[in-house]
C-alpha cells in the first residue's frame, strides 16, 4: 500500500475508534451496561493502537512493540492480583501514568524542536507546553495521592505560607512555560518540567483524606486534557478525541462530587480540609453504647425495612460478600433491604458500587443519597459498616465543623442505627462522628467481615439453623 493509502486507513481507523470510545463512555453511565462499555472502549483503544502502527514513516517499531508487550503484561498481572481494597491506589497511580505519558510526549517534542532548531507553529508550541504542564502536575500529584491512600504518607502536610508558596510556584511555572513557547531552549525546558512536577507535589500535600475521591477524579480529568493537547502536537486524531472525552467526563464527575460535598472545587484544593478533628467524644453529648451480634440479628430479623450503608471500612475488612449474604437472609424473611451509597463514600468515585457489584448485589437494591434519604424516617434499622464522615450529622447541626453544609446520608433519622466499627477512632477526615453517640445508635465493635458473619450465624439460629 502507498503512504497515502496507509494514512487514509489509519485515519479511518481512528474515526471508528473514536466512535467506540463515545459509545463505550455512554454505556459506562449505567451499572448494567458499564462492563460492556469498558469492553467497547477497550476495543477502540486496541484499534487505535494498531492503526498507529500503520502510519507511514513510523520509526523505532521494535522499541514500540517491546514497550507494548511489557506494559500490557505488567498491568494485566497487576490488575488480576490487586486487592479490591487497593483499587483506589491503582486508579490514582494509573491516572498519574497517563499524565506522565502526556508530559513525556511534550518533553520529547519540545526537546526535538529545540535541538533541531525547528520553528513549529506557535499554537503547536503553546498546546505542547500546556499539555506538558498539566500532565506533569497530574503525574506528581497522583503519585502523592497514591502514597496517601496506600498509607505511605501522612494524610496532610501543612506549613505556614504554603498556599502563597504554591501560588508563586504556579506563576513561575507559567512564566517558564511562556519562555519555552516563545524561545525554545534546553535549560528552560528542564527548569519548566522540574517546576511543574514540584507544583503537583505541593498542590496535593495539604489536601486531606476526605477529599481524595475528588482529587483522583480531578487528576483523571487533567490527564485527559493533557493527552488531548499532546495529541494535537502529534497530529493524532485518536489522542485528541479520547483525551477530550476523558477530560470532559472527569471534569463533570469532579464537579458532581464537589457538589455532593457542598463545596466548590477551589475549596477542595485550597482549604486544607480533612485534617485532625476533635478527640474522640470531645464536645459531643452522650456515650457510645455497645451491642451484641445476637441482639442486632433479632432487631433486623423482625424489622420491616433495613438500610445498609457501606463505607471504606467494609472494603478494608473485605466484608462485602458477608454483607450480601446477610441481606439475602433478611430478604428471605420478608424484610425490605436496600443499600445506600453516598457519592464520595470510599476512596475513589464509585468505590462502593464496585464492591457491591463484585459481591453480586442487584443494581435495583442500590440507591443513591437523594433517593434513599426520604426513606430513613420509615426505616426500622440502618446498618452502617465502615462509613463515617458521610453519615455524620454535625454536617447539618454544627456550623463550626469543617464538613458543615456537606450533604450526608440521613442515617440519624432511622428508628434504630447499628454501626459496625473496629474501635472508637475518627474517620478518614479526622472528625468525630456525633451519630455514634446518638440515643438510637448502638455500636457493634469488631472486624467488619467477622461481625457480618456473626450476624449471619445468629440469623441462621433464629431460623432453626437453616
Amino acid at each position: 500500500m502507498t503512504a497515502a493509502q496507509l494514512q487514509w486507513l489509519a485515519s479511518a481507523s481512528y474515526f471508528i475508534a473514536a466512535t467506540l470510545f463515545l459509545l463505550g463512555l455512554q454505556r459506562m453511565a449505567s451499572p448494567r451496561t458499564a462492563r460492556s462499555g469498558i469492553q467497547w472502549a477497550g476495543a477502540g483503544m486496541v484499534l487505535a493502537t494498531l492503526a498507529t502502527l500503520l502510519l507511514p514513516g513510523l520509526q523505532n517499531l521494535g522499541l514500540i512493540l517491546l514497550a507494548l508487550v511489557l506494559g500490557v503484561a505488567s498491568t494485566w498481572a497487576w490488575g488480576r492480583k490487586v486487592a479490591i481494597t487497593d483499587m483506589p491506589q491503582m486508579v490514582a497511580l494509573f491516572n498519574g501514568m497517563g499524565g506522565g505519558s502526556a508530559a513525556a510526549i511534550g518533553a520529547v517534542e519540545l526537546l526535538r524542536f529545540s535541538l533541531a532548531g525547528a520553528s513549529p507553529p506557535r499554537l503547536t508550541l503553546v498546546l505542547g507546553v500546556v499539555g506538558a504542564l498539566i500532565g506533569a502536575v497530574s503525574l506528581s500529584g497522583s503519585v502523592v495521592a497514591w502514597a496517601k491512600l496506600d498509607g505511605r504518607m501522612d494524610k496532610r502536610y501543612v506549613f505556614p505560607g504554603q498556599q502563597a508558596l504554591n501560588a508563586l510556584l504556579f506563576a513561575g511555572t507559567v512564566v517558564l512555560g511562556a519562555v519555552v513557547a516563545w524561545q525554545l531552549g534546553v535549560p528552560a525546558i528542564i527548569a519548566f518540567f522540574l517546576a511543574a512536577l514540584l507544583l503537583g507535589v505541593l498542590m496535593t500535600l495539604p489536601i486531606g483524606g476526605a477529599d481524595m475521591p475528588v482529587v483522583i477524579s480531578l487528576y483523571n480529568a487533567l490527564t485527559g486534557l493533557a493527552v488531548a493537547f499532546e495529541g494535537y502536537v502529534l497530529g493524532n486524531e485518536a489522542l485528541v478525541v479520547a483525551g477530550m472525552m476523558v477530560g470532559a467526563a472527569g471534569m463533570l464527575l469532579t464537579r458532581l462530587m464537589a457538589r455532593a460535598m457542598n463545596r466548590p472545587l477551589r475549596n477542595v484544593l485550597f482549604s486544607n480540609f480533612g485534617g485532625g478533628g476533635a478527640a474522640a467524644g470531645e464536645g459531643i453529648a452522650g456515650s457510645q453504647k455497645p451491642i451484641e451480634a445476637a441482639d442486632v440479628a433479632a432487631m433486623m430479623a423482625y424489622a420491616d425495612r433495613v438500610v445498609i450503608v457501606p463505607g471504606y471500612g467494609m472494603a478494608v475488612a473485605q466484608a462485602q460478600h458477608k454483607i450480601w449474604e446477610l441481606a439475602q437472609r433478611l430478604i428471605e424473611r420478608g424484610v425490605k433491604v436496600r443499600f445506600a451509597i453516598h457519592p464520595v463514600a470510599g476512596r475513589m468515585p464509585g468505590h462502593m458500587n464496585v464492591l457491591l457489584a463484585e459481591a453480586g448485589v442487584p443494581y435495583d437494591l442500590i440507591a443513591d443519597m437523594d433517593d434513599i434519604n426520604p426513606e430513613f424516617p420509615n426505616t426500622d434499622v440502618s446498618l452502617v459498616i465502615g462509613a463515617n464522615d458521610v453519615v455524620n450529622p454535625v454536617a447539618k447541626t454544627d456550623p463550626s465543623s469543617p464538613i458543615f453544609g456537606m450533604p450526608i446520608l440521613d442515617v440519624a433519622a432511622s428508628r434504630n442505627t447499628v454501626v459496625i466499627k473496629r474501635g472508637k477512632g475518627t474517620g478518614f477526615a479526622g472528625i468525630e462522628n456525633a451519630l455514634f453517640y446518638a440515643d438510637n445508635t448502638r455500636m457493634l465493635y469488631g472486624d467488619g467481615a467477622e461481625m457480618a458473619g456473626a450476624l449471619v450465624s445468629e440469623l441462621k439460629a433464629l431460623d432453626g439453623g437453616h
